[in-house]
């Protein structure tokens, strides 16, 4: 059906970007990135310096969850600092938010973590890059 001139102006002059309270939450962009990158980077609090410390890592998404796994499990250094603080911040690119590090220890919950890296990164490379299996950590992205 065709439109008429007052149909089509009022079309034009809508406003394009969707009302305030419909826009997407920081944690809702921080989401997307999430489902779209391989890499992110952590920050969490030096245990002895106090200071922030940030790494590249990789991790998974998986509904509100980022799961990270330690390169060297329980003797990586940034896994050491989030026993003392749990505050970590995610950064994807440039869309960040701060959360509370749970760690992993039960060895059949860390084998599933290890598993959803595999599957996301390659069994190949999880060998060629981590070294040990023993503790993962888990983000819960809403509270």
């Amino acid at each position: 059906m065709p439109r008429t001139q007052a149909q089509h102006t009022s079309r034009i002059t809508e406003p394009e970007e969707a009302p305030v309270s419909n826009k997407p939450t920081r944690s809702d962009t921080l989401n997307d990135r999430l489902a779209r990158f391989r890499e992110i980077k952590i920050s969490v609090i030096g245990r002895k310096s106090g200071r922030s410390i940030s790494n590249p890592v990789w991790f998974v998404l998986d509904g509100e969850k980022v799961y990270l796994l330690p390169v060297k499990g329980s003797d990586t250094q940034w896994y050491k600092n989030v026993l003392k603080n749990p505050s970590i911040r995610l950064d994807a690119r440039g869309e960040e938010g701060e959360f509370q590090a749970v760690p992993i220890t039960k060895p059949s919950q860390v084998s599933t973590v290890v598993e959803k890296f595999r599957e996301k990164y390659g069994a190949a490379d999880v060998k060629k890059y981590y070294s040990k299996f023993d503790v993962a950590v888990v983000v819960q992205l809403h509270q």
